[in-house]
């Protein structure tokens, strides 16, 4: 019984990013990047993953020496940590994928200054085992990566009608150009959180709907 409960609160730690506690759609964090650098599919996912990279190698190194940390200084050691791994990142990036560098600039340097991963580590790896830190880290990391694909798929394909660079229309297509602007990704974030609100708000009145009829 002990370890089908372990089994729940694991699953429960890194699905709860994915939907229920999504750093975009639900806490709103991380909007500078989800804006600025959602204009294409590659963009978004490599924002993505060196988030991910950052988020998870933090938290596991914040756990192991939560109990040597201290509370003093806790937010300036969590910052040191973090710039630590934003550099590790960006020499990766810059000696792998020169071109989504460029891309990126300066969006790189700022996931220093991400909410998502300054808040995962004060609520949830400082207080937390490794195991449990790294599944909530991968999860926040999998619901954060999918919201920048999210807005930037459709942002690729309506503003350039290439999807990871690949044509999809011809040289026909007339392309919106708004939406690889920066008031783009204002509407699609905007489309995205009415959805995402919408659907939630149905859910609960399902919910209730349903207990009530349970209790008649």
């Amino acid at each position: 019984m002990s370890d089908l409960a372990d089994s729940n609160k694991r699953a429960e730690e890194f699905l709860k990013g994915l939907w229920k506690e999504n750093p975009v759609f639900v806490a709103v964090l991380g909007m500078c990047p989800a804006l600025a650098v959602t204009n294409t599919a590659i963009n978004s996912l490599a924002m993505g993953l060196a988030t991910t990279f950052v988020l998870v190698s933090s938290s596991i190194l914040v756990s192991l020496l939560k109990s040597v940390i201290p509370k003093q200084v806790r937010i300036t050691t969590y910052i040191i940590i973090i710039a630590t791994f934003v550099t590790v990142v960006d020499f990766l990036l810059a000696a792998y994928t020169p071109g989504v560098h460029k891309e990126l600039g300066a969006f790189i340097a700022l996931i220093v200054v991400n909410c998502l991963i300054l808040g995962r580590q004060e609520a949830f790896a400082s207080k937390n085992t490794v195991g449990l830190s790294i599944l909530d880290a991968l999860g926040m990391s999998a619901g954060f990566t999918f919201a920048m694909l999210c807005i930037g798929i459709p942002r690729e394909i309506l503003g350039s009608g290439s999807l990871f660079d690949i044509s999809l229309f011809g040289a026909g297509f007339e392309p919106w150009i708004v939406m690889i602007l920066p008031p783009g990704g204002f509407f699609m974030l905007g489309f995205l959180l009415l959805g995402f609100n919408w659907h939630a708000k149905r859910s609960k009145e399902r919910a209730l709907l349903k207990q009530t009829v349970e209790t008649t």
